[in-house]
């Protein structure tokens, strides 16, 4: 015996009723906009900060770090930025953005079409498990971004008192 009897269709559902359904199923994380980039309000600002009023696209930058990382002191990170790296496009810089970390800029690193690639690898520390952002910006004023994750056992950055 049944107490109720719900007939669940896009068609007889209202739209805030569609989304919560789609939010308790944990679907919600498929219609949140692209657009939505940092979690953490210093991260966003620190964006915000680089690319000003520009869009950032996603896409031509391929951003490795290990998925797990036992220690936050150093973690290696890989950064390659898809471009012909000519006179007339190029990639002037890469700013990595961490979501966790207290001071959100982890570095900058700047380039020029002598650089031949534009890529590298170095090692970062990261206070806790988090997301961390690459924003290349391109000669041409545009904005590009890739991100990964990563879980930290034990995290770094931390103030000893």
């Amino acid at each position: 015996m049944t107490l109720f009897k719900v007939k669940a269709t896009s068609a007889n559902l209202s739209r805030r009723m569609y989304l919560s359904t789609l939010g308790v199923l944990g679907l919600s994380s498929w219609i949140t906009p692209l657009s939505a980039a940092a979690k953490k309000p210093e991260a966003m600002e620190a964006i915000t900060k680089i690319v000003g009023s520009n869009t950032v696209k996603d896409g031509r930058v391929k951003l490795v770090i290990p998925p797990l990382v036992e220690s936050g002191n150093l973690v290696v990170l890989k950064v390659a930025i898809e471009s012909p790296m000519t006179a007339s496009d190029y990639v002037k810089a890469v700013h990595i953005i961490s979501e966790e970390n207290p001071s959100p800029n982890i570095f900058i690193a700047y380039f020029t079409p002598r650089s031949g690639r534009a890529e590298l690898t170095t090692r970062v520390r990261l206070a806790d498990s988090q997301r961390v952002w690459a924003i290349a910006q391109m000669n041409d004023g545009s904005y590009w971004r890739g991100h990964a994750d990563t879980s930290v056992t034990l995290s770094a950055c931390t103030e000893m008192i």
